[in-house]
């Protein structure tokens, strides 16, 4: 998992994509259960710059956030899953509701968050935004979400006995 980072190492690579140029975009999430729609959406966050950063919300946020039945997949696995893609280039994972500490850290040259969220509810869009960057959002592709994915497991093979 050569693409997983500690925040200080992340630091010290930003600034490396810095002296170099590079644009690096980020994007934060739980990818739980990694489908198409994720798939999709990390490849258009990663074709609006030169690097892609995924903050990665740890098991534990992942709980205080959505409950004790999330995730389904642990956090090493689903950065390995994520590191396994060309998209991506980094993954960080936090512990922190938010990526807010990451996004000011690194102030990344884009932020992107999916279709779901308006500009004004992102998190770290004043801090990317004062520091010159830009915040985008992404249409997410219809119909893909774990959230389905479980349902349909669910409908298929819990209801009927299999």
């Amino acid at each position: 998992m050569g693409r997983l980072f500690s925040l200080e190492e992340m630091k010290r690579e930003r600034e490396t994509l810095r002296r170099e140029g590079r644009k690096l975009v980020f994007t934060n999430g739980v990818f739980d259960i990694l489908h198409r729609g994720h798939c999709e959406y990390l490849a258009e966050a990663r074709n609006l710059g030169d690097a892609l950063i995924v903050g990665l919300n740890s098991d534990t946020s992942v709980r205080r956030l959505k409950g004790e039945s999330k995730p389904i997949v642990p956090e090493e696995d689903r950065a390995a899953v994520l590191s396994a893609l060309n998209a991506v280039d980094y993954v960080v994972i936090f512990g922190e509701d938010t990526p807010i500490i990451l996004i000011s850290e690194l102030l990344p040259d884009v932020l992107i968050k999916g279709g779901d969220y308006a500009l004004d509810d992102i998190v770290g869009r004043k801090e990317v935004e004062s520091s010159g960057g830009s915040v985008l959002t992404i249409p997410l592709t219809e119909g893909r979400s774990s959230t389905n994915i479980i349902a349909t497991v669910i409908e298929r093979y819990c209801k009927h006995g299999h």
